[in-house]
């Protein structure tokens, strides 16, 4: 489950991205601010990594991004740090393109090829727990106990589709804009979400 603690992120999530997504070759100039459109969460085994994904509003498209929150800088990732923040419980947060991050990538693989499931949001409030309706529900379309590759070392560079990951032997192309009518790969992992009842792909196990 990923624990959400009541707390004030300076800047916030949206300001971050309002700076970093223009730079991006896959997000349109419109001129105006994205508008989150949802998230969800994979878990980190450890318990050291938060694994977000935010999906956002712009140019009449939405477009997925993959963040994750560490406590120190991950070695060797400078040119994927979307930014840094304050969180009023966790500290200073170090944030990176997740798509260049060996836990998100972990995770994702075994979404895809192994079904596991998104993390549960739960709300850390008056010394208990609350569980959140979730906004965007996830999917893989992989068989329970298979056996997930070891990731390696990881590249993520940005393509005409969306961001290629290679990891070790793994593969694994992550949409950013998010297109209805691209048919899922046979590895996907899928999602809907307010508005989007018929699932829509995500990313897909090319290779390995």
């Amino acid at each position: 489950m990923a624990i959400i603690h009541q707390a004030t992120l300076t800047p916030s999530k949206m300001e971050l991205l309002e700076r970093w997504l223009p730079g991006r070759s896959w997000f349109p100039d419109t001129g105006s601010a994205p508008e989150k459109a949802g998230h969800f969460r994979f878990d980190d085994p450890e318990g050291e990594v938060g694994l977000e994904t935010i999906l956002v509003h712009s140019g009449g498209a939405v477009f997925q991004v993959p963040l994750s929150y560490r406590g120190a800088p991950l070695p060797g990732a400078d040119d994927h740090l979307v930014g840094t923040m304050e969180h009023s419980v966790l500290g200073s947060r170090w944030v990176y393109d997740a798509c260049a991050d060996p836990t998100y990538v972990r995770a994702l693989a075994a979404a895809i090829l192994a079904g596991t499931p998104q993390a549960q949001h739960v709300l850390q409030v008056d010394g208990g727990q609350k569980v959140l309706p979730e906004s965007v529900t996830v999917h893989g379309t992989g068989t329970a106990g298979i056996s997930v590759p070891e990731v390696g070392d990881i590249t993520a560079s940005d393509a005409a589709e969306g961001t290629v990951i290679r990891a070790g032997a793994l593969e694994i192309l992550v949409y950013r804009r998010l297109d209805p009518a691209v048919p899922p790969a046979a590895r996907s992992l899928v999602g809907t979400w307010e508005g989007q009842d018929t699932p829509v792909a995500l990313a897909a196990v090319t290779e390995g």
